[in-house]
């Protein structure tokens, strides 16, 4: 199914697999190419997205973490990582899957799943284009800087959500 026929298809949240590699890197790239340049300039985003990647090492890097892919109608949308301390990395989402709910469907899930973990405190540094994804999960920026990488200056802002402690 195209995306424009998956338009009102919820997403489905699942635990990446080894075949989620290609999808998820294509994801990355996609999104900093495509979905950055509503707040970064073409220079911004090429520093961002850096050389090629390896697909081994990428695959490795999702697999050393908790990584959660967004499905729609059997396509891979979207996904994010979650590390045992909290620390929400990697929320990226298909341009053509973009304003969707994808990106709020997997911090939802990954809320979720901090609770079931007893991880109460998630942070992230956001980019300009998933801040307000973040803000809309309950995070809030603590603080904002601005990062250099190939001689651009990139602007992100540390979020933090703080669960309530469990009820007995």
């Amino acid at each position: 199914m195209t995306p424009e026929a998956s338009r009102l298809a919820p997403p489905t949240i699942r635990p990446y697999a080894a075949d989620d590699a290609e999808p998820t890197l294509r994801i990355f790239e996609r999104a900093i190419r495509v979905t950055a340049l509503s707040r970064y300039t073409a220079e911004q985003t090429a520093a961002w997205l850096g050389g090629p990647r390896d697909l081994e090492q990428w695959a490795t890097g999702r697999q050393s973490v908790h990584t959660f892919v967004a499905e729609i109608d059997g396509v891979v949308a979207g996904f994010t990582d979650l590390s045992d301390a909290g620390y929400v990395d990697r929320l990226f989402v298909d341009p053509e899957f973009g304003r969707r709910g994808v990106g709020a469907a997997l911090l939802e899930h990954v809320v979720d799943e901090a609770d079931r973990r007893g991880i109460r405190s998630l942070s992230t540094h956001a980019s300009l284009v998933a801040e307000p994804v973040f803000a809309a999960a309950g995070f809030t920026v603590s603080y904002r800087e601005t990062v250099e990488k190939d001689d651009q200056r990139l602007d992100r802002a540390f979020m933090v959500r703080e669960s309530p402690p469990a009820e007995d």
